[in-house]
């Protein structure tokens, strides 16, 4: 979907639940003294500025970290890679996952990044510089490439944008068929909870495929009026251990933001 960019959405309350979720996986998976392998499908640009016109147009980020940063311990992961990335790029830059991976990932890692928008992937390519490969192909083709990876230990996260309809039905067949190529890999899918529930045959078919996958969800208000995004989702095939807790934590917060009755 190449009229798709984030900066629009950065730091929102579902980029909340992704990047504290993803930042907690990868830090977990990195105590271990083995070498991981983190791929992403629709990278992004990596760093974006809260006080763009992008943000400032869509108010997201208000309602989103800059409302609920006070959530996270200093010693959160997802807590952690916010002050360092602010201490090197200003008090409004925020990480999207490829900038949180580069962060919570050490030297022996690798890392592929897919994105396909060219100037995303230009800024990409930029922010990421030698930590990285970055790759201008169709991110699922990508994935499905060069799973499973070297090293074998390692997260796989699927982002799309889901503004291609087909996606809700083609993004279950490659998680199923990337699964089977890689059974040991974490494999993260995000999806938003929009108020007509285009995910659910999507989840179906998943739940189906994958009976040992996690489903975890929050919801929270409309960013604006009229805005349909009420929520947001991960999928994850093999997820670290103890991701429950973690997600429950999450879930806590999240329904601190519940309307008052």
């Amino acid at each position: 979907m190449l009229s798709y960019q984030h900066a629009y959405h950065a730091g929102n309350l579902a980029d909340v639940h992704k990047h504290a979720a993803l930042a907690w996986m990868l830090g977990y998976m990195a105590r271990k003294p083995k070498p991981l392998s983190y791929i992403e499908s629709h990278a992004g640009r990596a760093l974006y500025r809260l006080d763009a016109a992008e943000a400032a147009k869509t108010g997201e980020a208000a309602q989103g970290i800059l409302k609920v940063a006070d959530w996270f311990d200093a010693d959160h992961p997802y807590a952690r890679i916010l002050s360092a990335t602010r201490a090197e790029h200003g008090p409004l830059a925020y990480p999207g996952s490829p900038e949180i991976a580069a962060r919570a990932l050490r030297p022996e890692d690798r890392m592929h990044l897919a994105e396909l928008h060219p100037q995303e992937h230009a800024a990409l390519q930029a922010a990421m510089g030698h930590r990285a490969k970055v790759h201008r192909r169709d991110g699922i083709e990508m994935a499905i490439a060069l799973t499973p990876p070297e090293p074998r230990r390692g997260l796989l996260l699927i982002d799309p944008s889901w503004e291609i309809k087909d996606e809700y039905r083609a993004i279950p067949q490659a998680v199923r068929r990337i699964a089977k190529r890689w059974p040991v890999g974490c494999i993260v899918l995000w999806y938003p909870i929009l108020r007509d529930a285009p995910h659910a045959a999507m989840l179906r078919a998943l739940e189906r495929d994958l009976p040992e996958g996690v489903r975890h969800e929050v919801t929270f208000p409309p960013a604006r009026a009229g805005h349909g995004m009420t929520g947001s989702g991960l999928f994850v095939v093999n997820p670290p251990y103890g991701f429950h807790a973690q997600a429950q934590w999450l879930s806590a917060r999240f329904a601190t933001l519940a309307p008052q009755r």
